[in-house]
């Protein structure tokens, strides 16, 4: 099982990320299950969403205390927030922003994951350039797929679609192709295979 934690602030979508995660598994013939934190929904306000990915049926609801993915939103929770609270020696990490890991202040905690298990990268600046909004969702969706390998780009471009008809749909697909294209590129990964094959959670 694949475990996810994705934490952002209130109005920028953390909780429809996870559901669209989830939609993208299923379409991919696997199971999820997205759910979000209780607590403070006012905007700004620091929330977080979790799913849950595996090849069987999910029966466990608890909140993701020991995440194998941490998927930041907005960077300005890493000095409020343990956002790396329980995430997995071996684990995966996501963040939305323009600086690099020393300006971050996270350099060694990077540098304590696995080659090619982290990346950041400037989400919110592709969705304004294709949305005209700060709204980093399918952009890190699809920084997901490209780094975890766990979910298929076409399922994500699938469930972008399906809950966005229309031309928001096809402005956030956009987001997504160019977010995917970035990460492969930072992670030096230049085969065309859109995504490879499913991994599993760290041992």
């Amino acid at each position: 099982m694949l475990q996810v934690r994705i934490h952002g602030r209130g109005g920028q979508g953390v909780v429809t990320a996870a559901e669209l995660l989830s939609i993208a598994v299923f379409l991919d013939g696997k199971y999820a299950l997205a759910f979000p934190s209780f607590g403070s929904e006012r905007t700004g306000a620091p929330v977080a969403a979790f799913c849950r990915i595996a090849d069987r049926p999910i029966r466990t609801r608890e909140p993701v205390i020991h995440p194998d993915v941490v998927i930041v939103q907005d960077s300005t929770l890493l000095y409020h927030v343990d956002v790396f609270g329980g995430l997995h020696p071996e684990g995966y990490l996501i963040i939305n922003s323009s600086r690099t890991a020393p300006e971050l202040g996270i350099e060694e905690r990077c540098a304590s994951l696995p080659d090619g298990h982290w990346c950041i990268f400037p989400a919110t600046e592709i969705a304004l350039k294709h949305l005209h909004r700060p709204v980093p969702n399918s952009a890190l969706l699809a920084g997901f797929a490209a780094l975890t390998q766990s979910v298929s780009l076409s399922s994500i471009l699938r469930a972008i679609q399906e809950r966005f008809p229309g031309a928001l749909g096809t402005q956030n697909m956009e987001v997504a192709k160019e977010a995917f294209g970035v990460v492969r590129e930072r992670l030096g990964r230049t085969d065309s295979t859109a995504a490879g094959e499913p991994l599993a959670a760290p041992a």
